[in-house]
Protein backbone atom coordinates (compact mmCIF):
# COMPACT_ATOMS: atom_id res chain seq x y z
CA UNK A 1 0.00 0.00 0.00
CA UNK A 2 2.73 2.76 0.77
CA UNK A 3 4.24 1.68 -2.47
CA UNK A 4 1.47 2.05 -4.24
CA UNK A 5 0.61 -1.04 -5.47
CA UNK A 6 -2.59 -1.39 -3.61
CA UNK A 7 -5.54 1.69 -2.67
CA UNK A 8 -5.69 -0.26 1.17
CA UNK A 9 -4.84 -2.69 3.50
CA UNK A 10 -7.27 -5.29 4.83
CA UNK A 11 -7.11 -5.50 8.60
CA UNK A 12 -8.72 -8.95 9.00
CA UNK A 13 -11.04 -8.36 12.88
CA UNK A 14 -11.24 -5.71 14.43
CA UNK A 15 -13.07 -6.91 16.98
CA UNK A 16 -10.58 -9.17 18.94
CA UNK A 17 -10.74 -8.79 22.70
CA UNK A 18 -7.45 -6.95 22.89
CA UNK A 19 -7.37 -3.46 23.59
CA UNK A 20 -8.01 -1.84 20.12
CA UNK A 21 -9.38 -4.95 18.77
CA UNK A 22 -6.96 -5.92 16.34
CA UNK A 23 -5.13 -8.84 16.85
CA UNK A 24 -1.70 -9.02 18.31
CA UNK A 25 1.07 -10.89 16.99
CA UNK A 26 5.18 -10.86 17.72
CA UNK A 27 7.43 -9.58 15.23
CA UNK A 28 10.89 -10.54 14.85
CA UNK A 29 13.46 -9.32 12.29
CA UNK A 30 14.25 -11.15 9.19
CA UNK A 31 17.73 -11.04 10.95
CA UNK A 32 17.82 -12.33 13.99
CA UNK A 33 15.73 -15.06 12.34
CA UNK A 34 17.97 -16.01 9.88
CA UNK A 35 20.94 -15.40 13.00
CA UNK A 36 18.97 -17.97 15.17
CA UNK A 37 19.05 -20.47 12.42
CA UNK A 38 22.90 -20.28 11.79
CA UNK A 39 23.28 -20.68 15.27
CA UNK A 40 20.94 -23.80 14.98
CA UNK A 41 23.38 -24.88 12.81
CA UNK A 42 26.37 -24.40 14.47
CA UNK A 43 24.72 -25.87 17.66
CA UNK A 44 23.98 -29.09 15.89
CA UNK A 45 27.07 -28.83 13.96
CA UNK A 46 28.71 -29.14 17.27
CA UNK A 47 27.04 -32.27 18.48
CA UNK A 48 25.38 -30.55 21.92
CA UNK A 49 21.79 -31.16 20.50
CA UNK A 50 20.61 -33.84 18.12
CA UNK A 51 17.40 -32.52 17.22
CA UNK A 52 14.74 -30.08 19.23
CA UNK A 53 11.77 -27.85 18.30
CA UNK A 54 12.25 -24.12 19.52
CA UNK A 55 10.20 -20.99 19.42
CA UNK A 56 11.85 -17.95 17.82
CA UNK A 57 10.14 -14.90 19.38
CA UNK A 58 10.66 -12.18 21.17
CA UNK A 59 7.84 -13.01 23.92
CA UNK A 60 5.95 -9.44 23.59
CA UNK A 61 3.27 -8.38 20.87
CA UNK A 62 2.16 -5.20 18.84
CA UNK A 63 -1.64 -5.09 17.57
CA UNK A 64 -2.10 -4.46 13.79
CA UNK A 65 -2.97 -1.08 14.39
CA UNK A 66 0.47 -0.81 16.34
CA UNK A 67 2.06 -1.67 13.05
CA UNK A 68 0.03 0.28 10.72
CA UNK A 69 0.43 3.24 12.54
CA UNK A 70 4.30 2.63 12.86
CA UNK A 71 4.79 1.82 9.47
CA UNK A 72 2.73 5.02 8.75
CA UNK A 73 5.81 7.44 10.72
CA UNK A 74 7.81 5.14 9.25
CA UNK A 75 7.34 5.18 5.61
CA UNK A 76 5.69 9.08 5.79
CA UNK A 77 2.74 7.58 3.77
CA UNK A 78 -0.93 7.25 4.84
CA UNK A 79 -2.03 3.80 4.27
CA UNK A 80 -5.83 3.52 4.74
CA UNK A 81 -6.99 0.44 5.86
CA UNK A 82 -10.60 -1.00 5.65
CA UNK A 83 -11.98 -3.76 8.23
CA UNK A 84 -12.22 -6.66 7.47
CA UNK A 85 -14.06 -10.14 8.69
CA UNK A 86 -12.13 -11.91 10.90
CA UNK A 87 -10.67 -14.86 9.74
CA UNK A 88 -11.73 -18.24 10.59
CA UNK A 89 -9.27 -19.90 13.52
CA UNK A 90 -6.84 -16.62 13.94
CA UNK A 91 -6.46 -15.98 17.55
CA UNK A 92 -6.48 -12.83 19.58
CA UNK A 93 -3.27 -12.70 20.55
CA UNK A 94 -0.67 -15.02 19.07
CA UNK A 95 2.67 -14.18 20.64
CA UNK A 96 5.86 -16.59 20.97
CA UNK A 97 8.52 -17.21 23.72
CA UNK A 98 12.27 -17.38 22.74
CA UNK A 99 13.85 -19.04 25.91
CA UNK A 100 14.37 -22.39 24.89
CA UNK A 101 15.83 -20.61 21.82
CA UNK A 102 18.11 -18.53 24.78
CA UNK A 103 18.88 -21.16 26.71
CA UNK A 104 19.73 -24.09 24.16
CA UNK A 105 21.18 -21.42 21.32
CA UNK A 106 22.58 -18.49 23.53
CA UNK A 107 20.01 -16.47 21.23
CA UNK A 108 18.53 -13.51 21.99
CA UNK A 109 16.31 -10.79 19.04
CA UNK A 110 18.40 -7.75 19.06
CA UNK A 111 16.63 -5.89 16.28
CA UNK A 112 13.43 -5.98 18.66
CA UNK A 113 12.39 -2.09 17.73
CA UNK A 114 9.20 -2.57 15.50
CA UNK A 115 10.44 0.66 13.99
CA UNK A 116 14.15 -0.77 13.21
CA UNK A 117 12.02 -4.02 11.83
CA UNK A 118 9.70 -1.69 9.62
CA UNK A 119 12.33 0.48 8.42
CA UNK A 120 14.18 -2.53 7.05
CA UNK A 121 11.56 -3.85 5.85
CA UNK A 122 10.48 -0.85 3.96
CA UNK A 123 14.29 -0.16 2.58
CA UNK A 124 13.95 -2.98 1.27
CA UNK A 125 11.08 -2.77 -0.49
CA UNK A 126 11.56 0.24 -1.98
CA UNK A 127 14.38 -0.58 -3.32
CA UNK A 128 12.61 -4.24 -4.87
CA UNK A 129 9.00 -2.94 -5.33
CA UNK A 130 8.62 -6.10 -6.97
CA UNK A 131 10.26 -8.70 -4.53
CA UNK A 132 12.52 -10.44 -5.90
CA UNK A 133 10.62 -11.10 -9.33
CA UNK A 134 12.92 -8.83 -11.20
CA UNK A 135 16.04 -9.93 -12.83
CA UNK A 136 19.23 -9.65 -10.42
CA UNK A 137 22.72 -9.95 -11.30
CA UNK A 138 24.31 -12.67 -8.93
Amino acid sequence: VALGQAPNLAIFGCDHPTPDGTPIRDYVHVSDLAAAHIRALEVLDAGTVRNDTLNLGSGSGFSVAQIVETARRVTGHAIPTVSADRRAGDPPILVASGARARTILGWNPTESSIEAIIGSAWKWHKEHPHGYSESREV
